[in-house]
């Protein structure tokens, strides 16, 4: 059988890397797209930085060229900010949904019409429960994860009929270099409190404790080969249920027990 093209955002480390060595294992010819080139045996790197679309559509270009398909794509190229709404800036903001979002956006635009044009494709976007759960003084990493998770729903009713289907898939706390990359802002935890370091700690306590990326790149792979998947998937029973709990409670229950977890 002839091994399926998998391409993966933000491989260099974490989830993504984890996603590409999994994806490998289970038969694919991986591509990893990244800026920084922290080689994985049998994985190609291309050099690409996802929010200038020209980086991106060279990448998919060779890609195309090399291998004449393109079956999988894996969205995981990602930051996080922290900080209180109030004193956040606009450009910060922006800044979190330019590479989370519209990264997102940018690189499944450059690869949709390979897929489109051979009849099949399996597109991953990287989500969160923070997309559901709506995590304070995680404001704007929550907000570009909810609108990766309609994003990807409409896509998919879009491209279906071409073969093409795209899932949104949810993780919780992860333990990865994630946490430590985190910009965070502390600006403004005088006039809050201290809720804004005691909440961003707390966050950062239970990620250190989650789940091994090597599990979430696991699930994401198995994901992006199954023939039917669901538009959003939670990765781990124990988010799944929070999942389904975000999405069935009244929004002011849920929004009173984060508060009580997360904004203390």
């Amino acid at each position: 059988m002839e091994k399926k093209i998998a391409v993966v955002t933000g491989a260099s480390s974490g989830i993504g890397r984890c996603t590409a060595i999994a994806l490998r294992d289970m038969g694919c010819k991986v591509y990893d797209l990244s800026r920084r080139n922290i080689p994985i045996e049998n994985v190609t790197h291309i050099k690409t930085d996802v929010t200038p679309e020209s980086d991106v559509a060279s990448a998919a270009k060779t890609i195309a060229d090399t291998e004449g398909r393109v079956d999988i794509l894996v969205n995981c190229a990602g930051f996080g900010i922290s900080g209180a709404v109030e004193f956040t800036t606009t450009e910060e903001a922006k800044s979190q949904f330019e590479v989370n979002f519209f990264g997102t956006v940018t690189v499944t635009r450059v690869f949709l019409p390979y897929m489109r044009e051979q009849g099949s494709g399996r597109i991953v976007n990287i989500s969160s429960v923070a997309a559901v759960a709506h995590i304070p003084f995680q404001t704007y990493y929550s907000a570009s994860k909810a609108a990766i998770e309609s994003y990807t729903s409409c896509l998919d009713n879009e491209v279906k009929i071409y073969g093409v289907r795209a899932t949104a898939v949810e993780p919780g706390d992860i333990c990865t270099e994630f946490t430590a990359a985190r910009q965070k802002s502390f600006a403004g935890d005088d006039v809050y409190g201290g809720r804004i370091s005691r909440s961003v700690a707390g966050m950062e306590k239970d990620e250190e404790k989650g789940m091994s990326p090597e599990v979430a790149g696991r699930y994401i792979a198995k994901v992006a080969l199954r023939k039917k998947v669901k538009p959003v998937c939670a990765i781990g029973m124990s988010y799944k249920l929070l999942s389904v709990l975000c999405k069935t409670f009244p929004c002011s229950f849920r929004n009173f027990v984060v508060g009580l977890l997360y904004a203390k």
